[in-house]
């Protein structure tokens, strides 16, 4: 579980980069790099955008396990 959370925060961080440039240069940088429209770039998309749900609705859970995997480390 601790890669899948590892990777959703690497999602959202590209999603945010992403917005980010997007509302400071009106440069959406996944459709550049993977084509505007393309299968690839909605993919990315909807990754970013499960990334956050999971996020959302695992933030108790995931700091339980994080928690737990640090003070046994």
């Amino acid at each position: 579980m601790k890669q899948l959370d590892v990777l959703a925060a690497v999602l959202l961080v590209v999603g945010g980069l992403n917005w980010g440039l997007v509302g400071a240069a009106n440069f959406d940088l996944v459709a550049t790099l993977l084509g505007a429209g393309s299968v690839l770039a909605k993919t990315v998309y909807v990754l970013v955008g499960l990334s956050a749900v999971y996020q959302g609705l695992a933030f108790k859970a995931i700091q339980k396990r994080w928690r737990l995997q640090t003070a046994m480390a």
